[in-house]
Formats: C-alpha cells, structure tokens, sequence
C-alpha cells in the first residue's frame, strides 16, 4: 500500500481510530524515506487525500512531531526532522525504523544498547525482586519450555520471560524499557532463530533464573550478558559475511 493511495494503514471507526491509522501511514511514509526531499503536505491537503478531519490530521501531527519525525516552524511549514533526531526509544518508530528494511547494524545496535539494560535489570531483580516478579521471570521460562515442546508460542514467551526481568528490577526506569525492549525483540529472535535454526537456548535463559532465583546479582548479570553476546556473535558472524 503507498501513501498515494489515500488509504490509511489500519481502518475502523471513530476520531481516535482513524488518528492512529493516519498516524501508521504517515509515519511509515516517513521512515521510509518517502518525504526526504518533499514539502510535508499540509493538515488541509492530508485531510482531504485521506478523507478524515482537520482535527484527526491535527492530532496525527502532534503525534508524529512528539516522536521527532516532524517539526513545525513559523512561514517554514512543517517538515521532516533529519533521523538523527527520531525519538528511537519511541516503540512506533523503532517498529517503522525495523520494518523499513532489515538492518543487521540496527539491529546490533539494539542489542548493544540491551547490553547495557538487561543485565543491570537483572542483576536488580535478583537482589530487589519480590516473590511476585521473581514467580513471574519463572513463568516466563515455564512458557518458553512449553514452547520448545510445541506448545506455546515462541516468540511470546521469550519476550515475556525478558520483561518480566525489567518488572522485577523494581526500578521504574528500567520498566520505561519495556515497549522498546518487546518492540525489537520481536526482530532480535525471529533473526537469531532463522540463523540459528531453532528457538532461544533454554540452558542460557534458565542461568539467568537460576541466578535470580539464588539473589545472586552477580551471577544473573552475567548469565543475562552471556545470553545477549550470543546474539551479538551472531550478528557480527552475519555482519561479517555481508561485508
């Protein structure tokens, strides 16, 4: 679907619905370069190409120049924000920036960025983690288990064992991470697994609860670092052979 078409990546009805899917379109567009070396259109021509509200373009705006990807200047108009200045911890355009096109750099990146988050979280749950956070981590690993067996979905149960770990860290900086952390994961182990031909290694993941479930902070901050260095292998094997 192209931003010419006028049709907004998801429907539905109402002001709200119709913002988020003006708000999809557009930021897609975006991401993708397709407003590089273009005026942005204005809320009355937006408005009138997908056949929505000035006030549903208005807000759509708002949003987008909130995530960085615009800004608004007086007798200059609005116009797109150079990528350095996208907000990357905003889980939207992290998703677009993913879907743009597969980035092995981006997504080492990430995982360079996971590095230093997760282990620390990790670390803080097994010395600060209540027995609520702690059962939770182990519910996680439970549904990566059935999932090795076939019966649960990989790709969720992996991505709830390693926010359960940010929840447990009892710091609410480190809860700020979670859409960022769910939003690349998602690309993080669907690569991993193509390249490595199966799901996550549950020997690395049960270190990392094992450790958590002793209090022994140190020990789970490097069961999670060895864990996310696997994968960093991975990409610079992956990187490597690209170059």
């Amino acid at each position: 679907m192209t931003v010419e078409s006028g049709e907004l990546q998801s429907g539905g009805r109402g002001g709200r619905n119709l913002t988020y899917g003006l708000l999809e379109t557009l930021g897609r567009a975006i991401v993708v370069g397709h407003y590089d070396r273009t005026v942005f259109p204005t809320e009355a021509v937006l408005a009138t190409r997908y056949g929505v509200s000035r006030s549903v373009t208005r807000e759509a705006v708002k949003m987008l120049t909130a995530k960085g990807l615009l800004t608004a200047r007086p007798r200059k108009g609005t116009t797109v924000q150079p990528s350095g200045l996208w907000n990357l911890f905003d889980a939207d355009v992290l998703r677009w920036l993913l879907e743009r096109k597969f980035s092995v750099r981006l997504l080492r990146q990430f995982s360079d960025l996971r590095v230093a988050i997760e282990p620390a979280a990790a670390a803080l749950a097994a010395r600060h983690g209540d027995a609520d956070g702690v059962a939770a981590i182990a519910r996680g690993f439970d549904r990566m288990a059935a999932a090795d067996a076939g019966d649960d979905d990989p790709l969720e149960a992996d991505i709830a064992f390693h926010l359960a770990i940010l929840r447990a860290s009892g710091n609410p900086f480190y809860m700020q991470f979670q859409d960022l952390v769910e939003t690349a994961l998602r690309t993080s182990i669907r690569f991993t697994n193509r390249f490595n031909g199966r799901t996550a290694n549950l020997p690395q993941h049960r270190a990392v609860l094992s450790a958590i479930e002793a209090r022994n902070p140190d020990g789970a901050h490097r069961a999670m670092k060895s864990l996310i260095d696997a994968v960093l292998a991975l990409v610079a094997t992956v990187e490597a052979s690209e170059g």
